[in-house]
């Protein structure tokens, strides 16, 4: 086995799914393996890529079929006919894929977890049920973890496939909740893979003036501070309690940056957030436009999430839900202070592990305000925090983890393999 072929609806840009099929990917090519990306979207080498727009959650058919079946108890004939032809389109190309790289091995990114493209799941649990091929359903988040998805009109396609239950399918989560979650839900057995950073290489300085430009570009003056919000916006993240923090921080002159875009989830909670951010005096700055969504810079975006990252003196990080924390390992990786909401997955699977943080319960307090005012003002209390974070994180969350647990979930794999 040596050819795996990952699927998922998207797989490009600064979403958390895409950054972990990034490190996958890393991970098995240097445990020997070739790894080729179908998607609806990809930024990954054309030769090793198959794009099928119908796979984008984005896709004009697509979002119609979640608009029949998503806040309602009933669907129209038309939505299940819409649904049916989507899936047998997705089905012959998804095995047009598999048959001409060669796949021996499928990782279903996200799109066995999470409903939004139910005929891509559909497809795949279809094509997986009658080849048996060995399959990694790894699954990020899922639709009982998400509000939006409660209320609908397609249970028996969701129970169906996301996650799909079968003998050649091996389950992989994020986050201890999930594994007993999922256990409790349909019956199976998983493998806690947590989200991973390059801790095995801290990060080089920045080219010259990268910083001080990136600052520039954000209206951040001389003498201010930089306070970060590296998300995207959405609900979730609860971005109201980082507008509280900033309006009470001296030195950031009422300024919150915001390094991502709204997500998959609409405007309206973008809206509100301007009208709230007003309220309190504070303002929001995007500077989405000008981050590149990979590694590399460009022209029209001259800068890296890194340089944000270097660019930054506190990063805010105050969700109410994370299936994991790319965010955290990301800032800590730079080794930045960290104001942060106690998420049951952070209480769950991080917290235990003793990092040193400025942490809330939902709502900023004055204890909040007095403990990031400490750690902007103190370089010393800065240099110990970053310090004990890294060492922390390199021990449980780095690349050369990954590869232990991926070898250990492949080993498994491979026995599914015919012979």
């Amino acid at each position: 086995m040596k050819n795996i072929g990952i699927i998922s609806t998207r797989i490009s840009g600064t979403d958390g799914v895409s950054h972990e099929i990034e490190k996958w990917a890393a991970a098995l090519e240097k445990l020997g393996y070739n790894c080729f990306y179908c998607a609806g979207e990809i930024d990954r080498p054309s030769k090793l890529a198959r794009i099928i727009e119908a796979a984008h959650f984005r896709h004009p058919d697509i979002e119609a079929i979640n608009w029949g079946v998503f806040g309602r108890s009933a669907r129209t004939e038309q939505t299940t006919r819409l649904i049916h032809s989507m899936t047998a389109h997705l089905r012959q190309e998804l095995s047009r894929f598999i048959r001409d790289f060669g796949i021996e091995c499928v990782i279903a990114e996200n799109s066995l977890s999470i409903p939004m493209n139910i005929p891509l799941g559909i497809a795949l649990t279809e094509l997986i049920a009658e080849t048996g091929i060995p399959t990694v359903a790894h699954h990020h988040d899922f639709a009982w973890e998400r509000d939006r998805f409660i209320v609908n009109a397609a249970g028996d396609y969701i129970q169906m496939s996301f996650p799909a239950v079968l003998p050649s399918v091996r389950h992989v989560v994020i986050n201890s909740l999930a594994q007993t979650s999922l256990s409790h839900r349909r019956g199976v057995p998983s493998v806690v893979v947590p989200n991973t950073f390059d801790f095995g290489n801290p990060p080089a300085a920045g080219p010259e003036g990268v910083v001080a430009g990136l600052r520039k570009e954000a209206g951040v003056g001389e003498g201010e501070h930089f306070i970060l919000q590296p998300t995207r916006v959405v609900p979730r993240k609860c971005i109201e309690r980082s507008i509280d923090l900033v309006s009470q921080i001296e030195g950031a002159n009422r300024k919150l940056v915001i390094s991502h875009p709204s997500g998959d989830e609409g405007d309206e909670y973008q809206r509100k957030l301007v009208e709230y951010a007003e309220m309190r005096g504070v303002r929001l700055v995007s500077i989405n436009n000008i981050v590149a969504p990979g590694r590399a810079p460009s022209r029209e975006r001259p800068y890296t999430i890194g340089d944000v990252y270097r660019a930054a003196d506190l990063v805010t990080y105050p969700s109410a839900y994370e299936g994991f924390g790319n965010a955290f390992l990301e800032a800590v990786y730079y080794g930045k202070p960290l104001m942060m909401n106690r998420y049951p997955v952070f209480i769950s699977d991080i917290e235990p592990l003793g990092f040193d943080l400025c942490l809330i319960d939902g709502f900023i307090t004055g204890a909040t305000v007095r403990e990031a005012r400490k750690m902007l003002g103190d370089e010393a209390v800065r240099k110990r925090m970053a310090d004990r974070n890294y060492e922390t994180a390199r021990r449980h969350f780095s690349f050369e983890r990954l590869e232990e647990l991926l070898a250990g979930v492949m080993a498994d794999v491979r026995r599914l393999s015919p012979a």
